[in-house]
């Protein structure tokens, strides 16, 4: 039962990227106007759609069976070659509090509260609060330095096709190689985005001023900025899309 629980969690994960992927290739066509593209932004995206508040507590309920499949992975060890080691008992532990977090978030747009601030409202409070501490700007460089490490963890992962050993032996090849396509490209997209935000959080600290730190919209924005702009980010939108299909995609194939 858990198992499927978890599996309708990766499909949850797998909409969430594919939506927010969505939204950006329309802000690098220029048709995204105000709409947010990040998790909120996401949210509104779906309910406004058919049965769309039905939709958005699947999404939560999804994402919370997700989390707790991940804490069991956490305690009792992962699926599949040397699943007991430490760093992926970590790893689960980690994405277990990270499904928790949108779970918690997705529930609480679900009840009417609105899912709380966009992303790039998150990131600029939280680095305000982090700068007024004791040593406060060395804090948040920190900080930066940690989410461009786990964004180039991210693309590693995604290079190495370290998702292989999740797989099912049954897996046909012809879905393997789907299944590597969208690992390789929907990674390194999600990497490179994570490295972007990074180095605005480092740029916020240097600076003192919050205002620097970007989130996930902004942070998807200012790649249009960068030479050939409008091109990188369509290739980094249509990247978030990947990994939005390597999602729903594991939900079928993973190893559980």
């Amino acid at each position: 039962m858990l198992r499927r629980a978890a599996r309708a969690g990766l499909v949850a994960q797998g909409v969430i990227h594919g939506v927010v992927g969505l939204l950006a290739l329309q802000v690098a066509f220029g048709a995204g106007g105000d709409q947010q593209a990040d998790q909120q932004g996401a949210l509104q995206e779906l309910s406004a759609q058919p049965l769309g508040s039905a939709l958005i507590w699947a999404v939560g309920c999804g994402m919370a069976a997700l989390g707790l499949w991940r804490l069991t992975e956490a305690v009792i060890g992962v699926a599949g070659p040397d699943g007991g080691k430490p760093t992926k008992r970590l790893g689960a532990a980690g994405g277990c509090v990270t499904c928790a977090v949108i779970s918690f978030s997705v529930l609480s747009f679900a009840m009417g509260a609105g899912g709380g601030e966009s992303s790039d409202e998150q990131s600029r409070d939280m680095t305000a609060r982090a700068l007024g501490l004791p040593a406060g700007p060395w804090w948040v460089g920190v900080a930066g330095v940690a989410v461009i490490a786990v964004g180039g963890w991210f693309v590693v992962r995604a290079v190495r096709m370290t998702h292989r050993e999740h797989l099912r032996a049954d897996v046909s090849r012809g879905a393997r190689h789907l299944v590597d396509v969208l690992a390789v490209g929907g990674g390194a997209a999600r990497g490179l985005v994570f490295a972007t935000v990074g180095i605005f959080v480092i740029r916020a600290a240097v600076r003192f001023d919050p205002d620097e730190a970007k989130g996930l919209d902004e942070a998807l924005r200012s790649l249009a900025e960068a030479p050939a702009g409008p091109w990188l980010l369509t290739v980094v939108a249509a990247g978030l899309t990947l990994f939005g299909g390597f999602a729903i995609a594991m939900a079928r194939c993973r190893r559980m």
